[in-house]
């Protein structure tokens, strides 16, 4: 794709407006940690770092954009006042420098935002900032701020597609470049609008263009991976909202551009795919791997990661590097509610295949329950649910039953005795209407 066919906001983020933009915030955001992890090393025989982007004092990379594009605002724009959209992590960036600059400002967000971010935009904004929750997901909100933008005159402060905010999260590749002493062979950088992506691609792809770079999409919510499917921008109809701080509709333009400029190519399913010098891939992750690669995290480095945060983290299971390769993910945020962890914990082991749902039919006579236990159970497994649907007749009762295996490879020997069994039981398949209905 030419320059010339580029979109003008993709054609004006340049390495000088990048390196532009690290002067502008020297002293405002922190030179997060590049750290090697020694774990994720070892699993995919790379040298895998981590970029620890959650240690920002928002505990996210969002503060470079939004500061740089703030930092550049007339002073006839700061004081019309400034307005955002955003899952969370944005809108702490943005509330950061509304305080910092005494701007004051209006930011929506879906009213799935977690707890313990929105508690967090307060506390960063304080009484310069009004926090409005709408719609369920960032799209609904970024709808209504922009009515706001139109009727009032105040400025739009954009996530991701504005050259000011992609220019400040590019910050991030000159960091890393500077920290290794070098260019990495390979850098994962999660997607969500896009912004992000673009700014590291730019920067990087500016001082080597054998870099590979790979771009992690919740497959949920694949903007960018069904827009290059589709050769233009494309607004996908349903997202799954659980990977929160990379579920949007639409990728930006800027981000798109800059993807078909470097060749981005989608890459489907969940096989493991060789990352070779200078490639750029679109990997789609599972939310359940994501939910795995949090708990991982957590248990093994001690690193509290959303899952947006943990998405460049999950893709390294669809991957395979050439051995010794030098591998940067980027862990984009740690804005994790910690009342999120029970469904992080059941996303994570069906992902593993160890746990599942039945509806089982219990002939209403003692003794019903104690031979399913007995007879249908294997010696590792466990009922981690049991609850009555609905009584079908005076002869039996259908129950939703949620079993946890010892080993995802016992499920075949399960349901071989629920085969065998005098109960009638059906699995319920993930992703199935009554999986979602009933669990």
């Amino acid at each position: 794709m030419s320059t010339s066919s580029m979109s003008s906001a993709a054609a004006d983020l340049t390495e000088r407006a990048i390196i532009e933009a690290r002067a502008r915030l020297a002293g405002v955001v922190t030179e997060s940690p590049l750290q090697q992890a020694d774990r994720l090393s070892a699993l995919t025989g790379a040298k895998v770092y981590l970029k620890r982007e959650d240690l920002q004092v928002v505990r996210s990379y969002k503060i470079r954009g939004a500061y740089n594009l703030m930092a550049q605002l007339s002073e006839a724009e700061k004081a019309a006042g400034v307005v955002a959209a955003s899952a969370g992590n944005h809108a702490q960036g943005v509330a950061f420098a509304c305080r910092a600059m005494e701007v004051h400002g209006r930011i929506y967000v879906p009213t799935t935002t977690p707890k313990q971010k929105r508690d967090r935009i307060r506390a960063h904004g304080g009484r310069f900032v009004e926090l409005i929750a709408t719609g369920e997901t960032y799209d609904a909100a970024a709808a209504a701020a922009q009515a706001d933008v139109v009727e009032t005159g105040a400025t739009w402060v954009h996530a991701f597609d504005d050259v000011r905010t992609t220019a400040g999260q590019g910050t991030i590749g000159v960091e890393l470049v500077e920290q290794l002493g070098g260019v990495p062979d390979v850098v994962v950088v999660p997607v969500g609008g896009g912004g992000c992506f673009a700014g590291v691609t730019r920067y990087l792809r500016s001082q080597s263009p054998e870099i590979a770079i790979v771009g992690a999409e919740p497959a949920g919510a694949a903007s960018l991976a069904r827009s290059l499917d589709a050769g233009e921008v494309v607004e996908l109809a349903t997202i799954d909202p659980f990977v929160d701080g990379a579920a949007v509709r639409r990728i930006g333009g800027i981000g798109f551009d800059v993807a078909r400029e470097q060749g981005a190519h989608v890459w489907p399913g969940h096989d493991v795919r060789d990352v070779a010098p200078g490639a750029m891939g679109i990997v789609e992750v599972d939310e359940g791997a994501v939910c795995t690669a949090m708990l991982d995290l957590y248990q093994n480095e001690g690193v509290i990661a959303e899952p947006a945060g943990a998405l460049s983290v999950a893709a390294l299971a669809q991957l395979r590097f050439e051995p010794g390769a030098t591998v940067v993910c980027l862990l984009s945020g740690g804005n994790n509610d910690v009342s999120r962890y029970n469904e992080v914990i059941e996303r994570s082991l069906v992902h593993q295949g160890l746990k599942h749902y039945f509806l089982v039919a219990f002939p209403q006579e003692p003794g019903a329950l104690r031979r399913f236990l007995d007879e249908v159970l294997g010696p590792d497994d466990d009922v981690t649910l049991f609850e009555y649907v609905k009584r079908n007749n005076r002869d039996t009762g259908e129950a939703l039953v949620g079993v946890e295996l010892g080993r995802a490879g016992d499920l075949d020997a399960l349901l071989a005795r629920m085969d065998r069994s005098r109960l009638h039981c059906e699995r319920l398949e993930p992703g199935s209407p009554a999986y979602r209905y009933l669990t």
